[in-house]
C-alpha cells in the first residue's frame, strides 16, 4: 500500500511537473508571441511616423515653394510698378527738359529781337537827328528868303515861319502818330495770335458732348408695367426716392428720365439699369438699390476730381473743392462737358502764363476752377462767377484766384492780368469751332435778332448774318453813310450787340459801302 501512495505521489508529482513544464512552455510562447506582436506594431508605428513625417516634409517643402513663389510675384509686382514710375518720371522730365529748351529758344529769339529794336531804335533817332538837322537848316534858310523877297521885319516873319511850322509838325505828328499806333496794332495782334495759336496746339482736346436727356434700354416692352407697379407704385417710389421723373411713353423698349440735376438724373439712370438687370421691381429694392448707387455716386465723383488734379497737375486743393470739381463732369453748357472745359481753360491759361512770363501754376489752378460756382448754383442764389469766387475764398485759395473766378465774365472788371487770361482762356475753349452747341431754335433767334440790331441804325440797306453768326456784313446807303460814319457806326453797332446779345465768342462786324460814279454818253 505504501507503494501504492508513493506511486500516486510520484505520479502527482510528475504530473504537477509535466503541468509547470507545459504550462510554461505555454506561457513562453504567448510571450513570444506577444512580444512579436508588440515589436511588429512597434515597427508598423515606426514606418507610419516616417511616412508621416516624409509627408509632413514634403507639405512643408511644398509650403515654402509656395510662399517663395507669391513672394517672388509681389517683388516682380513692385519691381514693375517702380519701373513703369521710373519711366514715367523718364518721360515727364524729358518733357520738362524740351518745355525748359523751348523756353530758352523763346528767351534766346525775344532778346535778339528787343536787340534788333535797339538797333532800329538808335537808327531812327539818329535819322530823327539829321532830320532835325535839315529842319533847322531849312528853317534858316526860309526865314533869310521871306526876310528877303517879303521884306518883312524878323519878328513878323518869324511869326509867319513859326505858325507854318506849326501846322506842318501837327501834320507830321499826326502822320507818325496814325502809323506808330497801326504797326503797334499789327504787332499786338501778331503776339497775341502767336500766343493764342501755340497755346491752343499744345493745349488741343476733344470733347464728347453729353445729351442732357437720360434714355434707359429696355429688354423687352413688358418691363413697362414692371416699371409702373401695381397701381403705380414702383414708379411713385422711384420718382420720390430720386427725385427724377420717369417719362413713359410709345417709344418702344425705353423709358426717357428727366430732372434738373444732372447728378440725380445720373443716379436715376444707374439704379434704373441695375434693377431692370436684377429683375426684383418693388419699392423696398428700389430704395434700397438707389442709397448703394448714391454713396457709389460719390465716391465716383471724388475720384473723378482727383483725378483731374493729377492731370492738370494741381496739388493742394481743399476737400471739397475736388467733389465740386467731380461734379462738374456731370454739367454741361451749351453742350461743351463743363469739366472737360476747365481743364481746357487751366491748359490753355498755364502755357499763355509761361509766354507771357506769369506764374503758370496760378493761372493753371484759377483756370481749374473758374467754373467751379456751376456744381452748387443749383443751390445758392447768384451768377455761377460770384458763387465760384465765394467758394475758393471760403475754401483757403489765393486772392488772385479768386479774383480769377469772379471776374471771368466782366461782373466786375478784371483788374490784374491774370484775371484777363483766364477771361481770355475761358473765351478761346468756348468759341473754338465745335466746342458748343445750341438748339436750332435759339440759333435762329440769335441769328434775327443780331440782324434786326444791324438793320436798326439810319443808313442800313441789308445785313446778312454769316460764319454761324459769327461775323455780319452790313450793306449801307453810299449817300448817307460817308466812310468816317461807316466806321464810327460798326463801332456803335458793336457796342449795342454786347449789351442786348449773349453770344459765344466774338462776331466781327463788316459795313460795306459802295461808291457809283455815273455818267451818261449822248
Amino acid at each position: 500500500m505504501n507503494y501504492a501512495v508513493l506511486s500516486y505521489i510520484l505520479a502527482g508529482v510528475l504530473a504537477a511537473i509535466g503541468v509547470f513544464f507545459i504550462g510554461w512552455y505555454t506561457y513562453k510562447k504567448v510571450s513570444e508571441t506577444k512580444v512579436l506582436n508588440a515589436e511588429k506594431l512597434a515597427e508598423k508605428i515606426v514606418r507610419e511616423a516616417h511616412k508621416e513625417a516624409e509627408t509632413r516634409k514634403k507639405s512643408a517643402v511644398l509650403e515654402a515653394k509656395d510662399e517663395w513663389y507669391k513672394a517672388k510675384a509681389s517683388f516682380e509686382k513692385e519691381s514693375q510698378a517702380q519701373r513703369q514710375q521710373l519711366q514715367a518720371l523718364d518721360r515727364r522730365l524729358g518733357e520738362r527738359e524740351g518745355s525748359l529748351n523751348r523756353r530758352a529758344d523763346l528767351l534766346e529769339r525775344k532778346e535778339r529781337d528787343v536787340r534788333r529794336v535797339e538797333r532800329d531804335t538808335l537808327t531812327k533817332e539818329k535819322a530823327v537827328e539829321e532830320r532835325n538837322r535839315e529842319l533847322a537848316d531849312l528853317i534858316r534858310e526860309q526865314n533869310s528868303r521871306l526876310e528877303k523877297i517879303a521884306g518883312l521885319s524878323s519878328d513878323e516873319a518869324k511869326q509867319l515861319l513859326m505858325s507854318n511850322l506849326e501846322s506842318e509838325a501837327r501834320h507830321e505828328a499826326a502822320r507818325l502818330l496814325s502809323e506808330i499806333k497801326e504797326n503797334a496794332v499789327k504787332e499786338a495782334d501778331k503776339e497775341v495770335r502767336k500766343i493764342l495759336t501755340l497755346a491752343i496746339q499744345r493745349c488741343a482736346a476733344e470733347h464728347v458732348v453729353e445729351s442732357t436727356v437720360s434714355v434707359v434700354s429696355l429688354p423687352n416692352d413688358e418691363m413697362k408695367g414692371r416699371i409702373i407697379g401695381r397701381e403705380g407704385r414702383n414708379i411713385r417710389a422711384f420718382e420720390t426716392v430720386t427725385g427724377i421723373d420717369v417719362i413713359i411713353d410709345d417709344t418702344p423698349e425705353a423709358v426717357i428720365l428727366s430732372g434738373f440735376d444732372p447728378i440725380r438724373r445720373e443716379v436715376a439712370r444707374i439704379s434704373l439699369e441695375k434693377l431692370i438687370n436684377d429683375g426684383r421691381i418693388h419699392p423696398g429694392r428700389i430704395e434700397e438699390v438707389v442709397t448703394k448707387v448714391q454713396k457709389e455716386m460719390d465716391e465716383q465723383i471724388r475720384e473723378t476730381g482727383e483725378r483731374t488734379c493729377l492731370e492738370v497737375g494741381i496739388h493742394g486743393l481743399h476737400g471739397e473743392l475736388v467733389r465740386l470739381l467731380g461734379r462738374l463732369r456731370y454739367r454741361t453748357s451749351y453742350g461743351q462737358n463743363v469739366l472737360e472745359h476747365s481743364k481746357e481753360v487751366a491748359f490753355l491759361a498755364g502755357v499763355m502764363a509761361s509766354e507771357l512770363g506769369l506764374d503758370a501754376a496760378v493761372a493753371k489752378r484759377a483756370g481749374l476752377l473758374h467754373d467751379i460756382g456751376k456744381a452748387a448754383d443749383h443751390e445758392v442764389e447768384g451768377t455761377h462767377a460770384q458763387i465760384g469766387r465765394e467758394i475758393v475764398i471760403k475754401y483757403g485759395e489765393s486772392p488772385v484766384v479768386a479774383e480769377a473766378v469772379g471776374a471771368h465774365h466782366d461782373d466786375p472788371n478784371p483788374d490784374s492780368l491774370m484775371a484777363v487770361l483766364v477771361q481770355a482762356a475761358d473765351a478761346v475753349s468756348g468759341a473754338r469751332p465745335g466746342a458748343r452747341r445750341e438748339t436750332l431754335e435759339t440759333y435762329v433767334k440769335r441769328l434775327e435778332k443780331l440782324e434786326h440790331i444791324a438793320d436798326s441804325f439810319p443808313g442800313v440797306v441789308k445785313s446778312y448774318a454769316i460764319q454761324a453768326g459769327r461775323e455780319i456784313r452790313i450793306m449801307v446807303e453810299h449817300k448817307e453813310v460817308d466812310d468816317a460814319k461807316a466806321s464810327m457806326l460798326a463801332s456803335e453797332i458793336a457796342r449795342r450787340i454786347e449789351r442786348e446779345l449773349e453770344y459765344p465768342g466774338q462776331i466781327k462786324i463788316i459795313v460795306i459801302r459802295e461808291t457809283r460814279a455815273v455818267d451818261y454818253a449822248k
